[in-house]
């Protein structure tokens, strides 16, 4: 599977202009959900090489957050002044969320970028870490990390498709529901991209 995405994923590169990409595919009416500029972020697709097979690193955000308490997520953020671009804050916030050691990650490209409503703009960066990577969650961010085959995933039973009114506009929503965990959201829309890519 490994071969299979760096296949797909060479020579991708971020969006010059992700708002511009996002916006031109949004449905009829919902670009009035993102007025103004949105804020640049990014966030790492982990992959592991495990022995039953690739898995996808996730976390369950601090419940006392105030943006998203208690979603999943993947790890990342908004961009910083001293990033170089996605790629550096995704790779930044990967260590800061998850304290991952060794750190190193080995980038196989980026995936479209998604805008979420609270005003992001999101670049999705795929790599693979090492399975005998450790974490060190810092706990003021991130409760939990766990890891989800890319198997279920990959099996089309597994999403769940819908429509969620948004400020009086319906979107088009995609879930994942591993055990008593409920993906949704931005990192749903993330993982069918990335499936959607590999497939």
């Amino acid at each position: 599977m490994r071969r299979q995405i760096i296949a797909r994923l060479r020579g991708t590169s971020p969006a010059r202009d992700p708002e511009g990409v996002v916006r031109a595919a949004l449905p009829p009416g919902a670009d009035a959900l993102f007025a103004g500029p949105l804020t640049p972020a990014a966030v790492l697709v982990p992959l592991v090489a495990r022995s039953g097979g690739d898995t996808v690193v996730l976390t369950r955000r601090a419940d006392h957050l105030t943006d998203h308490p208690g979603q999943i997520s993947l790890p990342g953020g908004r961009l910083d002044p001293q990033d170089a671009g996605p790629l550096a804050a995704a790779l930044r916030e990967f260590r800061e969320e998850l304290g991952a050691q060794p750190p190193h990650v080995d980038v196989a490209g980026f995936l479209p970028p998604q805008a979420v409503v609270t005003g992001f703009i999101v670049t999705p960066v795929v790599g693979f870490i090492s399975a005998e990577a450790s974490f060190r969650p810092d706990p003021v961010e991130v409760a939990e990390v766990f890891e989800v085959p890319l198997a279920f995933l990959l099996d089309p039973a597994q999403a769940r498709t819908s429509t969620r009114e948004i400020r009086g506009i319906r979107l088009p929503m995609v879930e994942f529901h591993f055990g008593e965990r409920r993906i949704w959201g931005a990192t749903a829309q993330i993982l069918l991209s990335l499936v959607k890519t590999i497939s």
